[in-house]
């Protein structure tokens, strides 16, 4: 006699094919407490990168500043700005050694906004006026430069 549910456990296996009402609530309120936890402390922090990225640009901005410096025995003027870091300033002896760019574009901040360059005597700045564009402020509006790191 051949018996055709043979291995096989009787129809008791099939009867629960999903989760109950209770088991769904339970993780619900589970990834709410986490969420709960976890969204506030993850909130806020778009701005806090920004600023770091601001930070890391400008020693990127300095390190291609210094490069130029090496090659053209100089800055680059503050009416030539940063884009000197992107093409040859025209008419420009202490560029004659120009070997860049130095950089792919001009750089704008996190913000959308160019960076300020003011050149002064052997030094220069390199500044981001921050998330409202303008001189000053303070906590995300605060002025990001050059001259903090030192």
């Amino acid at each position: 006699m051949y018996n055709c549910n043979s291995g096989r456990k009787p129809n008791s296996a099939r009867k629960q094919q999903g989760f109950t009402l209770i088991e769904l609530m339970v993780v619900l309120v589970i990834l709410g407490i986490l969420f709960g936890l976890v969204v506030p402390n993850v909130v806020g922090r778009g701005d806090e990168a920004r600023v770091t990225a601001a930070q890391t640009d400008i020693r990127t901005l300095e390190n291609a500043l210094e490069t130029y410096r090496l090659h053209n025995s100089a800055y680059p003027s503050t009416d030539q700005g940063l884009e000197a870091l992107v093409s040859q300033p025209n008419g420009s002896p202490q560029a004659n050694n120009w070997r860049g760019p130095y950089v792919r574009q001009t750089p704008t901040d996190p913000w959308g906004n160019p960076y300020a360059y003011i050149a002064e005597g052997n030094g220069y700045e390199i500044i981001s006026y921050g998330a409202d564009g303008q001189a000053g402020g303070s906590d995300i509006n605060q002025d990001i430069s050059s001259n903090d790191s030192e």
